[in-house]
């Protein structure tokens, strides 16, 4: 069982004078300096920003001029922090990938956290910088685009709704395939196998980007279905007046 100590002591290496606590031990991480913050001061910081975004965004679905359904606001609010996660958090990564393992800024070390459980983020992965890059230049500004359809109850909300959901549902999927079929081709293991890497940030943190988009898009799906309903009842009246 993980404890409560922020990053595990560092291991050393096959390269000389290289050290750092992530698998496979072998990772070549150049420039690589532990974390100064203890997670327990990391977490609860993000946490903090995460609810004033989301918060902002329940703000603004409570002055809608249009009544809005329980699910509608929980979706403004969720994909509010997406697209604060997707161009501010992963956007940062993409600018700084190559420096993080040596940053000590806030961001730099709560993804220096997170690589614990996935060392990708932090040796130049080319299908990681890529999923990241579709992610930060695509589903983060179609997600604040979702939450201004919901606020202002635009008709193309819920077709950007899907497309956003089976993006989620798609790269989750890729995140954990590719991640799986190395380790079973090659032995290649990314993940730190303590409870708190393994279990809470790797399946964790990344589990509510299949469950939530999963309800949104039926959601989506049913509304989509009943519009086509109603539109062709409305037709069917007209031609037999």
């Amino acid at each position: 069982m993980a404890t409560s100590d922020p990053t595990p002591a560092a291991t050393s290496v096959s390269e000389p004078g290289a050290a750092h606590p992530y698998y496979p031990l072998t990772a070549l991480i150049p420039g690589y300096a532990p974390n100064d913050t203890p997670v327990i001061r990391l977490l609860p910081v993000f946490g903090a920003v995460l609810a004033a975004v989301i918060g902002l965004a329940l703000w603004q679905t409570a002055r809608s001029r249009v009544p809005l359904r329980p699910i509608d606001r929980f979706a403004a609010a969720w994909f509010a922090m997406c697209g604060f996660l997707h161009v501010v958090f992963e956007g940062y990564y993409l600018f700084y990938r190559s420096q993080i393992p040596g940053m000590s800024t806030t961001f730099a070390q709560l993804w220096k956290e997170y690589a614990l459980s996935d060392s990708r983020y932090l040796t130049n992965d080319v299908f990681t910088i890529s999923v990241e890059t579709i992610t930060t230049m695509a589903w983060g500004p179609i997600s604040l685009l979702t939450v201004h359809g919901i606020v202002t109850n635009s008709r193309s909300r819920h077709a950007a709704q899907l497309v956003v959901c089976i993006a989620h549902l798609y790269g989750v999927a890729l995140y954990y395939l590719t991640n799986w079929v190395e380790g079973q081709m090659y032995g290649v293991v990314y993940s730190r196998p303590e409870v708190l890497y393994y279990w809470v940030y790797y399946v964790g943190f990344n589990m509510p980007w299949v469950v939530v988009p999963a309800v949104l898009l039926w959601d989506s799906w049913q509304q989509i279905v009943r519009a086509f309903a109603a539109l062709e009842e409305k037709e069917a009246r007209e031609k037999k007046q």
